[in-house]
């Protein structure tokens, strides 16, 4: 049986242990992991991918070099995302991608496990909590809390979300898009909506196969989204040759798209959104309703670089959209300045463990 400890005491061992340790925070997305270290910022900015041989059961790579084989690995190595929707889908995989970044991000200092601070989708499930906390324990943490996404970012960006006053955040990411309204430091109304960049992505692989019998992969259609993909027109359109296989010839085949067809593309994901945004709204009291006229809606994640996003939640919606300054780092800053002022802010995560 462990033997609990005085408050006391167990606050001069962690005290003690935070000497020789670092606090990590991560935004462990879809489709990438971003790692902030206390003291020291973001550090780490890679793909949340894994490489590994069926064969020999060894991991071949984790992060952007095996984003790099996507696609491309012979039968016996497979490359795959453990994150699905914002979530842990394969345990195994999550837990050796979650050690690879943690030991990047403390090196030298593994004797001394971490305080970890992990943002998650605010529809996250028990279980699905359960399963991060897990993972990051077996990875080499030694305390863990779980910030929701919506909250990270508005930190991020530096909302005044303890304040009785209104802030809306719009966070579209690989696997989700987290839209909530929050005040007084907590969410008030949320929506988690399972649409986001890989989605987008899925929807310009469709559209090539039906309009050109032409065969793209995930990085062909994520490189054509942030080349010319838009949510509403452009002063000047644009275009951009696109290759790929013939699916009536099997031979390789070279086409050139413009930004219109990719609009038309991405037409059903972008409707999610607004849709979802407009549900958020109907949702939220009127007191807090009146300050986002003036505080607005501040949007952030990578895809909220989507061109002209922001500019049809405007129209749609009728209230002033920002875009983050820096909008792919938003939840990650978020995470670390939890940690950096731990003791304020703890009272904001869903869960802990020790």
């Amino acid at each position: 049986m462990r033997m609990k400890l005085p408050n006391f005491l167990n606050n001069s061992i962690n005290n003690l242990l935070d000497m020789f340790s670092s606090d990590i925070g991560i935004d462990l997305g879809t489709a990438t992991t971003l790692v902030y270290v206390k003291g020291e910022g973001i550090i780490i900015n890679e793909a949340s991918v894994v490489a590994r041989d069926k064969v020999s059961h060894t991991i071949k790579a984790v992060g952007d070099e095996a984003k790099k084989m996507l696609g491309k690995t012979p039968g016996n190595i497979v490359a795959e995302r453990p994150m699905q929707y914002g979530v842990i889908a394969d345990f195994d995989v999550a837990e050796i991608m979650l050690r690879y970044f943690i030991r990047k991000a403390h090196p030298r200092r593994m004797s001394i496990r971490p305080r970890v601070v992990i943002a998650v989708p605010s529809g996250i499930t028990e279980v699905e909590r359960r399963a991060v906390k897990e993972s990051a324990l077996r990875a080499g943490a030694r305390e863990i809390y779980l910030i929701e996404e919506p909250i990270a970012a508005a930190i991020g960006v530096g909302l005044p979300i303890e304040d009785p006053v209104g802030n809306m955040i719009i966070d579209i990411g690989g696997g989700t898009t987290e839209i909530a309204v929050i005040s007084l430091g907590g969410i008030v109304y949320a929506e988690s909506l399972r649409v986001g960049g890989d989605e987008m992505d899925k929807a310009i692989i469709d559209y090539m196969k039906k309009t050109y019998n032409l065969a793209i992969g995930e990085r062909g259609a994520e490189n054509i989204k942030i080349a010319i993909g838009s949510a509403s027109p452009l002063e000047e359109e644009l275009s951009i040759e696109v290759r790929g296989r013939d699916m009536v010839t099997g031979l390789p085949k070279a086409i050139r798209v413009d930004s219109e067809e990719i609009r038309r593309a991405l037409q059903n994901p972008v409707e999610k959104i607004v849709a979802t945004t407009k549900k958020t709204l109907d949702n939220t009291p009127p007191e807090l309703s009146a300050d986002l006229i003036e505080t607005g809606i501040v949007m952030c994640g990578g895809g909220s670089l989507l061109r002209g996003i922001d500019k049809l939640i405007a129209q749609e919606t009728g209230l002033p959209v920002i875009r983050a300054e820096d909008p792919l780092t938003a939840v990650a800053l978020g995470a670390g300045k939890f940690l950096e002022e731990i003791n304020h802010f703890r009272k904001l995560s869903i869960a802990c463990q020790i």
